[in-house]
């Protein structure tokens, strides 16, 4: 048995796409029922489409059409015998106080059965126009809040410390070590190892510094030397209070033995117990 494998492309990867835009001024609804309609030719649907959109009052007789659009008369006349049958359009016969007799014509957006109407009948009531959709207003929006002006870096209390400014400086450079994205230049590192001075003075080791200024880095970091000074200066660990010591250990004296009873009792140098000892 021969099996056949369909290469047909799915339903979703071929056929019209949409690029819509919500109309929200100057447009007009119409059914799917007309566009699609399987008994009206492409002329009576175009042409259905065209008086649903034009104002009320606007005549659309087969001269008043043939003026506005690019088709004949015979074409025109085809096309509204078409929508009559299926009930979109209807024309009704009126009498004018003054004798004349005039042609009123409807345009029903959904038909339903065509009822042939009589003779002279009393004018309908013309309903009333739909008022156009307003589109709601958009909301104004928020001020945008003042920008914050940069925290200052924090300085050392005691900047006259070469030993400690290295140091700073040299982990200001490795941080790309830790990170390449934190490649700073040698103004930058300059800059900022004032910053770092401040954090080792108030007992932050090295690896607290770099633990503090590379962690949750922004992808990218798109001002790297900002981004360590905004955190030199927002992040400072407070002062640490001074350890409180005690008194310091005496040692007690050692024991000696009475040269005159033998007994045991404390004393820096050897002699006799308090009991042998005259006062």
């Amino acid at each position: 048995m021969a099996f056949q494998h369909s290469n047909a492309p799915s339903r979703g990867a071929y056929g019209v796409q949409h690029a819509n835009v919500r109309q929200t001024r100057n447009f007009t609804v119409v059914s799917n029922d007309l566009i699609r309609h399987p008994h009206l030719s492409m002329t009576a649907r175009a042409l259905a489409s065209y008086i649903q959109s034009v104002p009320r009052g606007t005549p659309v007789g087969i001269k008043a059409l043939a003026k506005q659009l690019p088709l004949g008369e015979k074409a025109i006349g085809k096309a509204l015998g078409e929508l009559e049958a299926y009930g979109y359009l209807r024309r009704l016969q009126e009498k004018l106080p003054d004798g004349r007799i005039v042609t009123r014509t409807v345009f029903c957006n959904e038909p339903k059965a065509v009822t042939r109407p009589e003779r002279n009948p009393a004018p309908e009531p013309e309903p009333a126009p739909e008022p156009e959709p307003v589109p709601a207003p958009a909301p104004e929006p928020e001020p945008a809040p003042p920008p914050q002006p940069p925290a200052a870096l924090p300085a050392p209390r005691n900047p006259d410390n070469p030993a400690r400014r290295q140091l700073a400086e040299e982990l200001l450079a490795e941080l790309r070590r830790v990170d390449p994205r934190l490649l700073l230049g040698t103004r930058d590192v300059q800059r900022l190892a004032g910053g770092v001075e401040a954090w080792l003075e108030r007992g932050a080791t090295h690896q607290a510094v770099i633990s503090a200024l590379t962690a949750n880095l922004p992808d990218p970091p798109r001002n790297p030397a900002g981004l360590i000074a905004h955190r030199l200066a927002t992040q400072l660990p407070p002062l640490l209070a001074p350890i409180r010591r005690g008194p310091a250990f005496v040692p007690p004296d050692p024991f000696q033995t009475c040269e005159k009873c033998d007994r045991a009792f404390r004393a820096p140098t050897p002699g006799t117990c308090k009991g042998c000892t005259p006062t």
